[in-house]
């Protein structure tokens, strides 16, 4: 069974602006580090950037966020460890988006890289 590249793509895709959309409403309503909201919510700003070149299945850019995507990872790990309650649920929401979006990329990259051989 394999994946198409577009399907691929598309759930990187839906991944990031997932991930984006849980860092906003985390940051600012759902857990936020302070009462009103903290500047954490910034976060997703390299997420948001990285969407125009992603949508367009740009190697170099899949080849770059292989690395950040471990960033996303890292975070929620340590703040599902870390934080309870609500915070610890959305880390752990965001922990599964950002391994989703890694397995997907590195699958992306590879069929591309097969594709061109």
């Amino acid at each position: 069974m394999t994946i198409s590249l577009r399907t691929l793509r598309y759930t990187v895709l839906t991944c990031f602006i997932a991930m984006i959309a849980l860092g906003i409403a985390w940051e600012i309503w759902l857990a936020p580090l302070r009462p009103g909201g903290s500047l954490l919510v910034l976060k997703v700003l390299p997420l948001a950037v990285a969407l125009p070149a992603l949508r367009k299945g740009r190697v170099r850019a899949f080849q770059w966020w292989s690395m950040g995507a471990l960033l996303y990872i890292c975070e929620g790990l340590v703040r599902a460890t870390s934080d309870s309650g609500r915070s610890a649920t959305l880390a752990l929401l965001q922990l599964a988006l950002a391994v989703l979006a890694y397995l997907a990329i590195l699958l992306y990259v590879r069929g591309v890289r097969q594709a061109n051989q």
